[in-house]
Order: structure tokens, then sequence, then C-alpha cells
């Protein structure tokens, strides 16, 4: 099943939708490796088109490949496995679009992103800090995802929105080399218009948003954004040059309403339209 509107060919296609279905290291409820089928699943309850921008799906052209196949026991292999994916999506000049799964499958794009564009910048929206060296000793964990990226572009090139979740350490260590915006977007705008000439991934948890909006995932934090606060942010994204984006930590499990699953979809709507306007333009 695709996600609803997405049913251009590969070869045709701008976007390439592709799941990676990975929740080896959750470090407290898991889940988010049923997030990707959730998003398609649930996709038919909303429509293709938006009055947020007044454009429609059905107009651009998005391959959805589905989920990829990961061993669910070794995040190093599943690793490997987005990176190749990843790299030839960015080989053949498409916009790759993945769906978590846990943040740590952010880190395989973000390796084959880094070959493709050297100049790289990651734009981060999460409630947590994903800056921890290890985790109970462990190198790779959705607790050390964005400490892993910052191992490939190094200082200055990681930006990080609406964090309200960390260890002391990691804030003393981010002071220095990457960039934080504690509990909000205030200065994205600003940060927007300095990135205009260099590529852009964009990584967006979902446990940015309020538990009051969305509960259906592995560590809520309260104190979080709204979904249209959430979207107007990736809206002044969008006036970058975004190559990749994700959308992670969906656990659909948790929210037997249903109700994170939906507004996972809206949020994927409106973010395809925005990126895959641009590459119609």
């Amino acid at each position: 099943m695709n996600f609803i509107g997405c049913e251009s060919s590969y070869n045709e296609a701008d976007i390439v939708i592709f799941g990676a279905p990975f929740d080896g290291t959750a470090s407290y409820r898991p889940g988010a490796r049923f997030g990707s089928g959730a998003v398609r699943n649930e996709s038919y309850a909303i429509e293709t088109y938006s009055p947020y921008l007044d454009k429609d799906l059905e107009d651009l052209r998005i391959y959805d490949h589905g989920d990829l196949e990961l061993p669910f026991g070794n995040a190093e292999a599943a690793l490997e496995i987005i990176e190749q994916y990843a790299a030839q999506v960015f080989a053949d000049e498409k916009i790759p679009v993945m769906l978590g799964g846990e943040h740590l499958v952010t880190l395989g794009a973000v390796r084959a992103a880094a070959k493709k564009y050297p100049t790289l910048r990651i734009i981060h929206f999460d409630a947590h800090t994903d800056l921890r060296d290890d985790y109970l000793g462990e190198k790779l964990s959705h607790a050390t995802v964005i400490r892993r990226c910052y191992d490939i572009l190094g200082d200055a090139r990681i930006f990080q929105f609406g964090i309200r979740s960390g260890e002391r350490g990691e804030f003393e260590w981010a002071k220095t080399r990457t960039r934080i915006q504690k509990f909000n977007f205030d200065e994205l705008a600003l940060l927007a218009k300095r990135l205009t000439e260099f590529p852009v991934y964009l990584t967006v948890d979902l446990d940015v948003l309020d538990p009051s909006e969305f509960c259906g995932t592995g560590t809520p934090e309260a104190g979080g954004v709204s979904f249209t606060q959430l979207l107007d942010a990736v809206k002044t994204v969008a006036g970058t040059n975004i190559v990749g984006f994700d959308l992670v930590e969906l656990a659909p499990n948790l929210d037997p309403s249903g109700a994170s699953a939906a507004l996972a979809c809206k949020l994927l709507r409106e973010m395809l339209l925005m990126v895959g306007g641009k590459a119609n333009e």
C-alpha cells in the first residue's frame, strides 16, 4: 500500500518515500517499527488536497517504495541497508523521504546525504537532545543519533529546535558544537535565511509535539509545540534547499485512538507538498 496520492514510478518521481521499520534500540516504549505502515494505512482517511497550501499530491511526482527489510537485532546492519538505499536515491537526483522507525534510522540517511553533499547541514526538531556519546554502553542508539551525525559533520552544522529534555552534559557539550533552541522555534526563520546556500537534511522526531496532541510515541515529553507551530516551522525550513527529510518515532500501538497516526499523515502530506512543489517549479 502506498501513501495516498503517491502513485508515480521510481523513474519519473522527484521524491522517493521509503520506510525504515526499526526500533531495536528503543530505550523506553517500543513500537516505532510499526510507524511507517500505520502512516500508509491511515493516509486513506485524509485527502490528497491541502487547504493550507492549495496544492494536491496528485499533481506531484512521488514514488513510495514501501518498507525496507531491516534486521531487528542488528543496528549497524539496518543502518547500512538504509544508507545504501538512500545513496541510490541521491545518486538518481531525487529527494529521499524516510518514515521511521526510531530516530537512529536517521543516521543511515545522513551518512548517504553527507557523501553526496559535503557541505550538508542538519535541522533537527525533537524533544530530546540525542547527543549522548553512548547509551548503556551502546554507541548506536536513538539517544545518540545526533551525536553520531555530529561525528560526520563536525561543529556548527547541526541546528536543534524544540529541545526540552537531555542530560546536563549534553547541553554543556552542545554549547560549542551544535546550535540548540530550547522549547520552541524562535530563531528558525533567521537560521533559514542563513542556510539558503547549503544543502539541508531535515529530521523530525514527532515527540517534538506536545503529548496532548501526539501521545503515540515511545518517550513523550510535556511542554511540546502544537501541530500548527510545527507546520509553520516546516514551512520555514522548506524555504531552504532541502535535499532529504524524515519523520520518526511514531509508535501507533501507544495511541489506540489512532489520532497520532492521523496527525503524522497530515504532517507528511504538507511536507511533501512544500518540498515537492519546489521540485516541480
